[in-house]
């Protein structure tokens, strides 16, 4: 029996059709209301001649018509291609083709930039660019007078692709991720057990949808037909108001979300006693923002480490204050091994990459086969990322590969000096990158956001850094003060674009 997803909504609708499926903004809709909207635009598109195997895309912020066009597309056997709708025309083209897209939906801002570059799209005619929102709104014309009745089913087996995710690349060779009906299931039925979710949960996202990340909690929340709460974008006392009100019971937050949670003088135990998970994912939270965030709701705190192309580990709440500095270990029915550069198993603290694999590993980068190759070898998932594993087989990262700072042949770890950086009361966030030196071959410089009230300098927390690293080889050559930290669309910090900065500075 194939585990497929077409159907899943209207399973819902069926037995669980008065519960409220989805909230957004002023909308709340039950599960058997939501199907019926999902079921209208699933229609229209099969009326414009989408049917199985199609790509169709979306570059949309947060809103209902998102969510309608990831379920609509995938109840026809589609393949969903969300796109972040902050892309430039010349890259949006770039991944439309490279995804052979057959519609998109998008922004009247994008319709407009778009412009000449129009003839540059392969696969797509004008009328399938449905612009959704603002004045110029043509989604209602889509799915005006289509009916509300189900689709026509499609034949579907659980290897067909559900969604092609896009983890970067709108230059050169995009990385088209490739998760099938089985994979995103898996995501549902792992993801639920692992943070004790159930029919009853309310999961509210605050952040973009369009990153992989948000599928760790929007998969298990509609598997199992509990509530999903969006907000249109991320707004931190929004966020504590909605989950006092609608009683959330699981958050996934990216670490400057959470950074920005610790600083309101509404986070508090009373505000935030309906949670039962606050899941940090998608960037290392360095340490002391993890026992503040324990501090004042103790027993909720999650970590995921995890990669888009498939691989896993999980700090569970139970096991915080047990392994300190961990992102976890692997779930059921996942494995982890830490390697040398030429493959061999390294032992028990011992630094290398992370290998792994589990049931939520891609088939890989789609039209990519030597990257596919490079990357997945035997069924197992590189991830370019080290780290190692201590006597328990909990992980531990030490950061990117292609992060590594070699200074005077020694391997330094951005994330050894990051941690120290923010222990400074003075510094909001840290990231530290290697820059090219004549005398070590390279160094590493700590790029600082400092708090609002800080009257620190740079050379003062330079000289305070270098007094606290664990090794000589460790001190930063120079400390580089930010407004804030240049991020991707999954709250990631952009540590190239920082050197790139830092060193158009220097000149």
């Amino acid at each position: 029996m194939p585990t497929t997803l077409e159907k899943l909504i209207a399973r819902h609708a069926r037995y669980r059709g008065d519960h409220v499926a989805v909230v957004f903004g002023e909308e709340r809709l039950t599960w058997e209301q939501f199907e019926r909207r999902v079921n209208r635009l699933a229609n229209a598109l099969q009326a414009r001649a989408i049917g199985k195997g199609d790509k169709v895309a979306s570059a949309l912020p947060n809103s209902m018509e998102l969510l309608l066009i990831y379920w609509a597309t995938v109840s026809i056997g589609a393949v969903l291609v969300p796109l972040s709708p902050l892309l430039k025309a010349a890259g949006l083209v770039n991944l439309l083709n490279n995804a052979d897209v057959r519609l998109v939906f998008l922004t009247a801002q994008l319709m407009t930039e778009l412009g000449a570059q129009r003839t540059a799209l392969n696969r797509i005619e004008e009328k399938d660019t449905i612009v959704v929102g603002g004045q110029d709104d043509g989604f209602a014309a889509f799915v005006a007078g289509s009916p509300e009745s189900p689709p026509a089913w499609p034949e579907m087996q659980q290897q067909d692709l559900f969604n092609i995710v896009y983890s970067s690349g709108t230059t050169g060779l995009p990385k088209g991720i490739m998760h099938s009906h089985l994979v995103r299931a898996n995501y549902g039925s792992h993801f639920a057990a692992a943070f004790r979710m159930t029919p009853e949960s309310v999961v509210l996202h605050t952040g973009s949808i369009v990153f992989n990340g948000a599928f760790v909690t929007l998969m298990p929340c509609f598997f199992l037909g509990a509530t999903y709460v969006l907000h249109p974008h991320f707004d931190v006392e929004a966020m504590i108001e909605t989950v006092a009100r609608e009683k959330v019971t699981h958050i996934m937050m990216v670490p400057s979300q959470i950074i920005a949670l610790l600083q309101s003088p509404n986070f508090n135990a009373e505000n935030m006693r309906s949670m039962e998970m606050l899941l940090t994912i998608g960037a290392p939270l360095q340490q002391q923002y993890k026992e503040a965030v324990n501090a004042v709701i103790p027993g909720r705190f999650y970590e995921l480490y995890g990669l888009t192309e498939g691989f896993v580990t999980i700090l569970d709440r139970n096991d915080f204050d047990q392994q300190p500095g961990s992102v976890g270990c692997p779930p059921p029915a996942f494995e982890i091994r830490i390697v040398d550069d030429d493959g061999n198993d390294l032992g028990t603290g011992e630094i290398g990459e992370i290998v792994g694999r589990g049931p939520v590993l891609s088939s890989g980068y789609y039209r990519q086969p030597e990257l596919t190759r490079e990357t997945f070898r035997d069924g197992w998932l590189f991830s370019g990322d080290l780290g190692y594993l201590d006597k328990a087989g909990f992980l531990y990262l030490a950061g990117r590969k292609k992060e590594l700072i070699i200074t005077g042949g020694v391997n330094v770890y951005p994330q050894d000096i990051e941690e120290v950086a923010a222990a400074n009361e003075a510094v909001l966030e840290a990231a530290v990158f290697g820059v090219d030196s004549d005398k070590w071959g390279e160094t590493p410089v700590a790029a600082l956001v400092l708090r609002p009230e800080s009257k620190s300098s740079a050379d003062e927390l330079k000289s305070w850094i270098n007094e606290r690293v664990e090794a000589r080889f460790q001190k930063v050559s120079d400390v580089y003060l930010v407004e804030q930290m240049p991020r991707n669309v999954a709250g990631k910090t952009l540590k190239n674009e920082l050197k790139e900065n830092y060193l158009a500075n220097q000149k």
